[in-house]
């Protein structure tokens, strides 16, 4: 029999378990997260936001799950998503979208070769913020900072050059190699490439 008080798919669960709690006191606190799966953003036009995300930054846009009955959409690539949602509050946005401050909020990604990124963003008109720091070891981190069509901030880097060192005793590093997440329909993207 179901306890009235369970959680059914779909619903919000906004409290927890005491009895699980206290069976878990013991166990490290780590939780048990795999990997980013999205990062959401509001969006004045999901149309323009799309194109942005597509072609300046090369995410795929991919189908949604019919139960969102709200505007927007779905982008994926690299192993993260983008999620689009339309937006009817103007005051929920960015004023200033052309600041760039590198110190402000920000979602990043990875990149592989720099200088083809610049001319990117150069013929696509979008204007970028460049900058190079020397880490203590002596090894060059570029950035490129830019907002996307609503006014938030993308960072592309070479960060990857930077060995990541745990800064204390707690917590350990996890990097999913074995799995990926959510799973890619591999068929059905090549079905639909060649039908191009």
């Amino acid at each position: 029999m179901q306890n009235k008080q369970e959680v059914r798919r779909g619903e919000e669960d906004e409290g927890h378990d005491e009895e699980e709690g206290n069976n878990n006191k013991n166990k490290e606190s780590s939780a048990p997260l795999l990997a980013l799966n999205h990062v959401s953003r509001l969006c004045r036009d999901v149309k323009k936001s799309i194109e942005f995300y597509t072609k300046v930054l090369g995410f795929v846009l991919i189908e949604r799950p019919q139960v969102l009955d709200f505007e927007g959409a779905w982008l994926f690539n690299y192993g993260v998503g983008i999620h689009l949602v339309q937006s009817d509050q103007e005051d929920r946005l960015p004023n200033d979208t052309q600041d760039l401050d590198p110190q402000d909020n920000h979602i990043s990604f990875q990149c592989e070769d720099m200088e083809d990124m610049k001319r990117k963003l150069k013929e696509m008109n979008v204007k970028y913020k460049k900058r190079t720091l020397e880490t203590e070891d002596g090894k060059a981190m570029d950035q490129l900072f830019f907002n996307d069509p609503d006014g938030f901030m993308v960072e592309i880097c070479n960060c990857e050059n930077l060995k990541l060192v745990p800064a204390g005793s707690l917590g350990k590093i996890k990097l999913p190699i074995d799995r990926h997440t959510p799973p890619v329909d591999t068929n059905h993207q090549n079905h639909h490439n060649n039908n191009q």
